[in-house]
């Protein structure tokens, strides 16, 4: 079957055509008509009178939604979450694993690979994010520190085979992380580094060893500094390193987000929420990894008053980066859909160019999510 998504915005990297068309066939983009072009036929029409059409957003670092958390390992968490996602044009993720028990991760792969492989309703699951448990006790941040270990490339290959493993954030001064490192990259999984204390010198080492991403870059790790460089100046530094950013303006300035894209480039940054199970709920009380959680104003705190992930809903963040970068929306796109996707290998996602997946968010003006369709079909709709 064919649909032709007929007069509207469509922004994809590079990309920004008004009065554009797009043919879809087989689940995948077919053709993008440029205004003035002939339409070509198709089973079905649909006007969209002018309204913006972006590749689903992917989200590679997200805890839960709704109430639920990937880490409490039942199928009704997963749905949730995947379900909750659609509204925030959303279309693809990983599901990102805590410091719990490694019972509880292998738990938490198995449902995901059910869900991978059975969902037919929510968005698309694009395989795992093992945040944790490789943290030092200093850098955990919000992390379980009862549950913490030193890198085990025997324990990552156990939870791949049981559902695809993307990508690993650990601490890089822990014992063996270079080999570890390696080790991740020859199975095609990502290290990124995270909840870090260690040095400038220790950055370069494992970027050389391939760690090419840093985790919720600025948030527990070494700052930046004139006589210590740290693993921000790192990032900023590094043309080959891609950075995710939380942008719900409590783990970032609005100056910082600006300057990271200002340094960075579109190419380097995506765009993550780290949400964690409060997230689409109100304010109240939660929990995070076994820890307790008080969310006021949007903001999750653990006891200690240390931030504990975010509340962002994945457009809202979009629509922060567009407020305060004044990038075009052709660049933006790139941050939240093409990075991820290029970065981790997830072949035929993150663009809306004939021989891609047909995964997208059709868009109001004020850039609020309308509709959401995965294989060239709407799974969500306001």
């Amino acid at each position: 079957m064919t649909t032709l998504l007929k007069n509207c915005r469509l922004i994809s990297p590079d990309l920004d055509y008004p009065g554009a068309s797009l043919l879809l066939a087989e689940g995948r983009v077919d053709r993008i008509v440029l205004p003035g072009e002939a339409l070509p036929a198709a089973d079905r029409v649909i006007e969209l009178d002018g309204k913006t059409v972006v590749p689903g957003y992917i989200d590679i670092h997200c805890h839960g939604r709704g109430g639920a958390d990937f880490s409490d390992g039942d199928m009704a968490s997963f749905e949730t979450i995947g379900h909750g996602k659609l509204a925030d044009g959303v279309t693809g993720f990983l599901a990102t694993t805590l410091s719990v028990s490694l019972d509880d991760i292998t738990k938490t792969c198995r449902t995901a690979e059910k869900y991978r492989t059975e969902n037919r309703t929510g968005a698309r699951l694009l395989g795992i994010h093992l945040e944790g448990p490789f943290f030092t006790p200093e850098g955990a941040g919000a992390q379980n520190p009862e549950f913490l270990r030193n890198p085990d490339i025997a324990l990552v290959d156990m939870w791949n085979a049981v559902c695809p493993v993307k990508k690993v954030s650990f601490s890089p001064e822990l014992p063996g992380s270079v080999e570890f490192a390696r080790e991740l990259v020859k199975r095609g999984i990502m290290p990124s580094g995270a909840h870090s204390l260690a040095e400038y010198e220790t950055f370069e080492k494992m970027r050389v060893a391939g760690m090419k991403h840093l985790t919720h870059f600025c948030n527990v790790l070494t700052p930046l500094h004139h006589l210590k460089f740290g693993f921000v100046g790192g990032g900023l530094r590094s043309k080959d390193v891609y950075v995710e950013i939380i942008t719900d303006g409590i783990h970032l300035c609005n100056e910082m987000i600006d300057l990271i894209l200002a340094v960075k480039g579109s190419e380097r940054v995506m765009m993550i929420t780290d949400a964690m199970r409060a997230a689409g709920m109100p304010d109240g009380d939660y929990s995070l990894g076994g820890l307790p959680v008080i969310v006021k104003n949007g903001r999750a705190t653990i006891p200690s008053g240390r931030v504990a992930g975010s509340t962002l809903l994945y457009h809202n963040g979009v629509k922060r980066m567009l407020d305060v970068t004044h990038l075009p929306p052709k660049e933006i796109i790139k941050c939240t859909s093409w990075n991820q996707a290029h970065s981790l290998g997830l072949e035929g996602y993150g663009r809306l160019e004939p021989g891609y997946h047909a995964d997208l968010a059709i868009l109001d003006s004020g850039w609020n999510p309308l509709e959401t369709w995965i294989g060239g079909v709407p799974r969500w709709k306001a």
